[in-house]
């Protein structure tokens, strides 16, 4: 239940942001994507800072924290090469 309540007060906050900047929700496409990078973007400041502060230099904070994975998903194709990976090493 926690995580609905903690959504519900995030979208309360864009919201609020929204107004504030003079965007009408439902945000037309282009606006809506650029807050949703945002959004993403922003759920990675946090563990990155973390590595960074522990030592790490950007480009391995970036992929210990799993940053790129998080953001952009999986590329076409990563599930493939890791089967063959797998396949390999088991023979």
């Amino acid at each position: 239940m926690k995580p609905y309540i903690l959504s519900l007060l995030a979208g309360i906050l864009i919201g609020i942001v929204y107004y504030a900047i003079g965007v009408q929700s439902p945000a037309p496409p282009t606006i809506a994507l650029v807050g949703l990078l945002g959004m993403l973007a922003g759920e990675q400041i946090l563990p990155l800072a973390r590595r960074m502060l522990s030592g790490d230099k950007p480009r391995a904070a970036w992929r210990e924290a799993k940053c790129g994975q998080h953001m952009f998903g999986s590329l076409p194709g990563a599930q493939v090469s890791d089967a063959a990976a797998r396949d390999r090493q088991s023979s």
